[in-house]
Parts: C-alpha cells; sequence; structure tokens
C-alpha cells in the first residue's frame, strides 16, 4: 500500500490546563499531518460569556428549548476561532480535531488519503466517532472507508475537515450563538453549508479518569427532566423532518 504524503494543516483544540489529555495531544501532534495546537476558549469564564452575544435559542428555527452552558459556548467559540485560524491562514482546508480523539493506527492512513483528496476550500467532512448516520450513496472510498452526504447531519464534533470558504460562511452566521455547536452544524438550511461525513472511520472519544468537564452539570427534579427529554424529543423531530440531498 502507498505510504501517505501529509500534505494537509490539522488545529488540535485543546485546554493547556487540562493536563490529564496533553498525552493524547502529543499523540495527535504526532499523527496527525501538519498539526499545531489551538488554545482552546474557556466559556465559564465570565469575561468570555459577558464578550459573546448569545440569544435564547431564536436565531434560527427550529427554536432550541436550552440555554447554552459555558462549556458549550467554549466549545463554539474554540472551532470559531478554528475556522477563523484557516481563514488568516489562507489555507483549502484543515482538519480540525478535539483533544479527546482517536484514530485507529489501521485505518489512519486510508482516511487521511480520502480526506486530502477532497481537502478544497468549499467542503465541510465530519468524522464522527459514532456510527449514527446511514451510508447514502457514496461518492468515494478508500479501503472500507466511505465518503457520503447523510439526509441527517449527526450531532459532536470530534473531528472534521473545514475549507476555507466553508469557514467564511460559518463565521458570518455565527456572530450570535443561541445553540451549541454541533446543533448548530445540523441546520444546512440556515448555514447553506453542504456537510458530508466519513463513516466508518476508526476514530473513537478517549475517555479521562478524573480529568473534569467543561460542561456544566445542574441537579434537576423528575419534573424538570422529564421535561427536558420531551422538548428535547420535540427539537429533534424537528431537525430530521429537514435533510438533506445528495
Amino acid at each position: 500500500m502507498q505510504e501517505y504524503d501529509p500534505l494537509m494543516h490539522s488545529l488540535i483544540i485543546h485546554m493547556s490546563e487540562s493536563t490529564a489529555r496533553r498525552s493524547n495531544v502529543d499523540r495527535l501532534l504526532a499523527d496527525l499531518p501538519g498539526a499545531e495546537v489551538l488554545e482552546a476558549v474557556d466559556g465559564r469564564l465570565p469575561e468570555v460569556q459577558a464578550a459573546v452575544n448569545v440569544r435564547p435559542g431564536d436565531l434560527f428555527q427550529p427554536h432550541y428549548p436550552f440555554a447554552i452552558a459555558g462549556g458549550e459556548i467554549g466549545c463554539f467559540l474554540s472551532h470559531r476561532k478554528a475556522w477563523q485560524k484557516i481563514v488568516d491562514a489562507g489555507w483549502d482546508a484543515a482538519l480540525v480535531v478535539e483533544d479527546d480523539l482517536e484514530i485507529d493506527p489501521d485505518k489512519r492512513d486510508a482516511l487521511l488519503r480520502l480526506l486530502e483528496r477532497h481537502a478544497g476550500p468549499e467542503r465541510f467532512i465530519r468524522i464522527p466517532p459514532k456510527d449514527r448516520e446511514p451510508v447514502t450513496t457514496v461518492t468515494d472510498q478508500e479501503d472500507d472507508l466511505f465518503l457520503f452526504t447523510p439526509r441527517r447531519i449527526g450531532l459532536q464534533t470530534t473531528a472534521q475537515l473545514v475549507g476555507r470558504e466553508a469557514a467564511k460562511r460559518l463565521l458570518k452566521c455565527t456572530e450570535q450563538l443561541d445553540r451549541p455547536v454541533d446543533s448548530f452544524l445540523q441546520m444546512h438550511w440556515a448555514t447553506g453549508q453542504k456537510i458530508e461525513t466519513i463513516l466508518p472511520n476508526g476514530c473513537a472519544e478517549k475517555s479521562f479518569a478524573n480529568a473534569g468537564s467543561t460542561v456544566q452539570s445542574k441537579t434537576r427534579t423528575f419534573g424538570q427532566k422529564l421535561r427536558a427529554e420531551i422538548l428535547r424529543a420535540r427539537y429533534r423531530r424537528a431537525i430530521t423532518r429537514r435533510t438533506q440531498s445528495s
């Protein structure tokens, strides 16, 4: 098999105070092409929250029924920072990954070859750690990895290839925030951005014992939990009614 020749750039979103994740970051720096660390934004800080315009779920339809937590704000701003880096650097595209990404060594080269063939300015290609998007019409393949356009876009932003023009498009419509970044990216009708997916892909989320979480948790009553589940189910149904075409 031909050896992979790295020509792309990679950005690893990582908060430097998260020392438990540093060894995984070092592994990603070695495994990904042209990799560098991008300092994550801590959305829990009052000064960060004061500087961002957060709306109560009303910027796009369907309405998002939950308030955005500090960790979700930080995650969204970190991805915006990565998109801006791609634009400012003038790269055609770059891999943007979070610091809990793990890649199966046996799949890595095939994944990178497939991504490199499609690393154009207009592209946004998800590399989700969970296989929740049924494979539709396959547009390209490398070994047993398939590139396709999912009818319904999944959640999570563990890894994705982001093109420069796609980054500009997403930056323009996220000057205000009203929902988490992965929920926002599902709304292709609002962003004007086609989202593609590679599955299977050999990627997973690494667990970190006692590493803490950037997502705020709250103690809720049974009634509050039930209401949240009802709202979540309604929101998901509204999202799934809007499908992408291949």
